[in-house]
């Protein structure tokens, strides 16, 4: 006869229980909320239960310009993955092989990892304010019309911004492919070269299938550290607002359920990316798996 569980199983069990109720709850309570109906509260009990709080909130009714916040969040959540993605790649292979100053170079690159958010957002405004002045210094030296008539900032979401997001996104990059090009089997590479594939084959077919999940993780991690980022969007997307800022800015005004409609867009944008790409993952690695048992058929 099996034994019964123990006390510390119940415990541990009660206790994980607290966590995923704390981790999920305060995201499940909005989510709920946003679905009332037009007389609903800012909290329970819910008076009824509608779509009305996200028509308005399509709408612009109560949360303006909320439409082109989102836009500015794909937009640049897009370019920060793509970025993060090819370099994080980029410098993994890079590390595979040792060079002089790798040291220095890899802890400079995740440095940006123990600065407080703000503070890296506040550096890199002053390393706009700083260009802004350099080069309305120049064209008034020069008369260059252009400059002195139509120049106002070099700070923007694509510039500055983009900046921003990628301090605090590529070193998890970094430090993923770091990690899984520490324990790479080289082999592979080495097989594919034996028979007659060059480098850029053996990248595209051999070595990239094999990372592809740790490209989607890199991917994952890329899109949602930008497309939640507040402290370090700041001070450093100039104008144009993101997402998650106008959030912020939104909850000492708004006292109604759209506030938790835009919550619970933001949530489900996140968690759709997720699903999709970890969808990806799985059917290239089913359709990856059914092509090398084909082939080893072949070989019977």
């Amino acid at each position: 006869m099996s034994e019964g569980r123990s006390r510390s199983f119940y415990v541990l069990s009660f206790l994980f229980g607290l966590y995923v109720l704390f981790l999920y709850g305060p995201t499940l309570t909005i989510v709920a909320l946003s679905f009332q109906g037009p007389g609903g509260g800012m909290t329970f009990p819910m008076n009824g239960v509608s779509l009305h709080w996200f028509r308005n909130l399509w709408a612009g009714i109560g949360v303006p310009y909320v439409v082109d916040a989102l836009l500015n969040s794909l937009k640049l959540g897009a370019f920060v993955t793509v970025l993060t993605v090819v370099i994080s790649l980029m410098a993994g292979l890079a590390f595979r092989r040792s060079f002089r100053g790798q040291s220095v170079l890899f802890y400079t690159a995740i440095a940006s990892l123990t600065l407080p958010s703000i503070i890296v957002s506040l550096g890199i405004a002053l390393e706009f304010q700083i260009i802004d002045q350099s080069v309305k210094a120049v064209g008034d030296a020069y008369e260059i019309g252009a400059i002195q008539n139509s120049y106002q900032t070099a700070m923007g979401l694509m510039s500055s911004g983009l900046g921003a997001h990628l301090t605090w996104t590529l070193p998890f990059g970094v430090l993923i492919m770091f990690a899984i090009f520490n324990r790479f089997n080289s082999a592979y590479e080495e097989a594919a070269q034996d028979l007659g594939a060059s480098s850029w084959q053996t990248f595209i077919h051999v070595l990239v299938p094999i990372i592809a999940p740790s490209l989607a993780g890199v991917f994952l991690f890329g899109f949602t550290l930008s497309w939640d980022e507040i402290a370090r969007s700041s001070q450093a997307v100039g104008a144009d607002n993101t997402l998650p800022l106008t959030l912020q800015g939104l909850t000492t005004t708004v006292t109604t359920p759209v506030i938790y409609a835009l919550g619970t867009v933001t949530t489900g944008i996140s968690f759709a990316v997720i699903i999709v790409t970890v969808s990806i993952v799985v059917l290239l690695q089913k359709r990856r798996s059914r092509h090398g048992s084909d082939a080893g058929k072949g070989l019977v």
